[in-house]
């Protein structure tokens, strides 16, 4: 009887620890008010909405960055199961997601038009690595983007994310000084790229 009982409270524990490990931990972010979610550009601008419907590597927040004039600039840190929403200027981009290594993606957008790519998790040596996968034209109302995007909450930067971002900010330099180069080393057809037929 007592085993039973020890296996029932072990199993009962797991499966909370499996209900709770489901959604990220969101640290230095804040989420948005149903009625202040934006996820349409003001007129003439463009926006891009970076999610994470995977539940994989979901200890670690992966932190997205604009690095099109070279310096990063943060988008946001996006946990498992959150979503954000990014206003910026129409034309060419390049987007990095840092987690245990670096990764990059193209980005040309057209005015007035928003655009989806998934922050994707893979298992790395010590902690999760992330990759920015773009949602093309094809993909545009298809069930991996609307299954991603009613199940991922939205989520802001909140007042401790420049904190963040200064305590980080020598590692983040550091994995952008080592992967971009090898990144620039893949085939065209292999670098990750939203184009302006992309959004909607």
């Amino acid at each position: 009887m007592k085993t039973s009982r020890r296996i029932f409270t072990l199993t009962s524990v797991l499966a909370l620890l499996f209900l709770s490990g489901c959604a990220g931990s969101l640290k230095h972010m804040q989420l948005v008010e149903p009625d202040a979610v934006q996820d349409t550009p003001s007129p003439g601008k463009s926006m891009i909405v970076f999610l994470r419907p995977s539940t994989l590597g979901f200890a670690v927040q992966s932190s997205v960055f604009d690095v099109t004039n070279g310096d990063p600039e943060l988008v946001g840190l996006v946990p498992a199961s959150f979503k954000l929403a990014h206003e910026l200027e129409p034309g060419k981009h390049l987007f990095m997601a840092i987690g245990e290594s670096a990764d990059f993606m193209h980005a040309d957008l057209a005015a007035d038009r928003t655009y989806y790519a998934l922050v994707t998790p893979r298992m790395g040596a010590w902690k999760a690595r992330f990759s920015l996968q773009p949602i093309t034209a094809d993909q545009l109302g298809g069930e991996q983007l609307e299954n991603g995007l009613n199940s991922c909450q939205w989520i802001e930067k909140s007042e401790t994310t420049d904190e963040w971002l200064q305590t980080n900010m020598v590692g983040i330099l550091a994995r952008q000084k080592k992967y971009y180069p090898r990144w620039l080393e893949k085939p065209e057809d292999k670098q990750p790229r939203l184009g302006p037929e992309d959004g909607r």
